[in-house]
């Protein structure tokens, strides 16, 4: 069984980051270890949310880890707090990786619909940047992509916009990039850019009516997931795009939802269909 550690918050209630990471890569066979970056009593979308910043104890964790000669196949970062958590997790990232066997994946959860989330000044994007620069796949949306490499976002763009923002990704030092909510000439999907072999592929799928918090943390967990497997590049983008879609259009169907997050649970028996 492979080993991957994620790093990022946990919010105890609100079906996002660590709560959807470790249930998700745990039940796709895969061990997961996890760094906690922050504790908060909710997600960011509810009000008077409490938070407990742990930026003092990742240092520690890894330490701890490093000593028990624990080793890693896959390291995988979400949602960070600030521009100096960054460099504390880049630190952590060059202590585990190993050349040819860790695949290290960044998802740079900041920013959506063209704005940086509140929380973040115009210095975290430069940070983040960093940090995709040295992983060897990164998950950014349009926005996110936007900030990193200093192009004016535009809510409408026709697919060489989109091919200029995968160049400039690759260009920070990632080989990979999959740019999730493309919408180029009524399609909507992932598109994925193999920056060694100059490759763009498309992965098309319905654009469903409603939106929640924290699919984006479904879809990269789901990614992570496949990929430690043995799925390729392009199967696993595929089998987290359907999951997540899936997700969506379970918790639009039931009337009795909850507005905070989607029912993943109830779509993992269709995930594990999609593995081996």
């Amino acid at each position: 069984m492979k080993r991957i550690v994620t790093i990022q918050d946990i919010s105890c209630l609100g079906k996002c980051s660590l709560t959807v990471a470790l249930p998700i890569i745990s039940a796709m066979g895969v061990e997961t270890a996890i760094i906690p970056t922050a504790v908060l009593s909710t997600h960011t979308m509810f009000q008077n949310f409490t938070c407990k910043d742990l930026d003092d104890q990742i240092v520690p964790i890894a330490s701890h880890w490093k000593k028990e000669g624990i080793q890693f196949d896959g390291i995988y970062t979400g949602y960070l707090a600030s521009a100096q958590q960054i460099q504390t997790v880049i630190s952590v990232m060059d202590r585990f990786k190993e050349k040819n066997k860790t695949v290290t994946v960044v998802d740079p959860a900041m920013a959506d619909n063209g704005k940086m989330y509140p929380a973040f000044d115009n210095e975290f994007p430069k940070a983040m940047a960093k940090l995709c620069g040295m992983a060897d796949i990164v998950l950014p949306n349009i926005t996110e992509a936007c900030f990193m490499t200093g192009t004016a976002y535009a809510e409408q763009y026709d697919e060489a916009y989109v091919r200029v923002l995968l160049r400039r990704l690759a260009a920070l030092g990632c080989g990979k990039v999959i740019l999730k909510g493309v919408n180029v000439n009524g399609n909507y999907g992932v598109l994925c850019y193999d920056s060694a072999s100059d490759v763009y592929t498309p992965y098309w799928h319905e654009k469903l009516s409603k939106s929640y918090h924290g699919t984006g943390d479904i879809f990269a967990s789901t990614f992570v997931g496949a990929l430690m497997r043995d799925k390729s590049l392009t199967e696993s983008m595929q089998i987290a795009a359907d999951y997540t879609v899936s997700c969506i259009r379970i918790t639009m169907e039931n009337p009795n939802a909850n507005w905070y997050g989607v029912d993943f649970e109830s779509a993992i028996p269709m995930l594990l269909k999609r593995l081996p």
